[in-house]
């Protein structure tokens, strides 16, 4: 390791990644069916999810199903896949931004589901939408350092309540065209849950190698989403200004280290068409190996990045490098090498 902002590993390897999608699929349709009323009113395209971001429908929670127990069966799979046993797993991270409750940490009721011996470490990471990669870098970091063998990094997400409110609150009257809008992203918002198992990679040789990567932060931009169980509130423009500013600077300064500019793939957090196009021509990304899940999942928060990754990987060959790249409000930005 070379440092807290640039890091490299050299024995860590990714194992395995899952995912667990809701069965229920809530289409921008028919959000817009429901919010028809203030659209008029506003004189806002009623097509604006699909022509703006680019989303075309979510998933959603259905009957009997949930973001924890969906959670807990994408970490069952990926230990499966990995062929871990869950005793010796000896680090549980859990990267929701989702959680019912302050406190205790969303990750002890996964680590229970998960079957771990009470020796596993466990604790949530919390850090907006780039917690996934957060928490696969500081699983990586304990790995390497000798502390632990395996490592479970999951992420499971709800966002069919706070869409719902989210559009109640969107139909009343007193609601202009800024409310409106500082409360979009809310709607693109999808639900879903990932997981991963990373190990050492000298135990397991056909791993996927956890080369290192960068992280930067731009914390003036702290204010600029802002979000509850209630709501989130949204300046979308400077949040996107603030974001490409940061991931076009922690580029620039990772060519000291790293050569990003030939990858194979180029795994994207999933917010809108928007923000993909721009992050896509502010550092010229090869728009053919930047693949897409918004349009049919929405934005999944953490959750992005692995899903995305999960879609990929029959496709990837093994030597391919795939770099994950997350920016989350507040803003951070993080980006992890792969060696496929």
């Amino acid at each position: 390791m070379t440092g807290n902002a640039t890091t490299r590993f050299s024995n860590v390897a990714l194992l395995s990644v899952t995912r667990r999608l809701p069965s229920g699929v809530r289409t921008s349709a028919d959000v817009q069916a429901r919010l028809a009323p203030s659209l008029r009113r506003l004189k806002l395209p009623r097509t604006l999810l699909e022509r703006v971001a680019g989303v075309s429908e979510r998933r959603a929670w259905g009957p009997g199903e949930d973001s924890d127990t969906a959670t807990v069966a994408a970490g069952h799979d990926a230990l499966r896949e990995a062929g871990v046993d869950p005793s010796d797993v000896g680090l549980l991270i859990n990267t929701s931004v989702t959680r019912k409750h302050l406190e205790p940490s969303v990750a002890v009721r996964l680590h229970h589901g998960l079957g771990l011996p009470s020796s596993a470490v466990n604790f949530d990471v919390a850090n907006a939408c780039l917690g996934f990669i957060n928490g696969m870098s500081l699983a990586a970091t304990m790995i390497e350092s000798g502390q632990i063998r395996y490592a479970v990094v999951v992420d499971g997400e709800d966002a069919d309540d706070i869409q719902d409110r989210t559009v109640e609150r969107l139909l009343r009257d007193g609601v202009g065209r800024e409310d409106f809008m500082q409360e979009f992203a809310t709607l693109t918002l999808g639900s879903g849950s990932a997981a991963a198992v990373l190990g050492r990679a000298d135990e397991h040789p056909q791993g996927h190698r956890v080369l290192g990567g960068v992280t930067r932060a731009a914390t003036r931009f702290h204010d600029l989403c802002v979000g509850s169980a209630d709501g989130m509130f949204t300046d979308a423009k400077a949040l996107l200004d603030g974001g490409l500013e940061l991931v076009v600077d922690a580029w620039k300064d990772a060519t000291a280290d790293w050569s990003w500019d030939s990858m194979d793939r180029y795994v994207t957090h999933q917010v809108s068409r928007v923000h993909t196009n721009a992050i896509v021509e502010a550092v010229g990304l090869d728009r053919s190996k930047v693949p897409t899940t918004y349009p049919r999942l929405g934005n999944v928060g953490p959750a992005s990045v692995p899903i995305t990754l999960v879609e990929e990987q029959d496709s990837l060959a093994a030597g391919d490098r795939v770099l994950l790249m997350g920016v989350g409000s507040g803003i951070n930005t993080a980006m992890l090498e792969l060696a496929w």
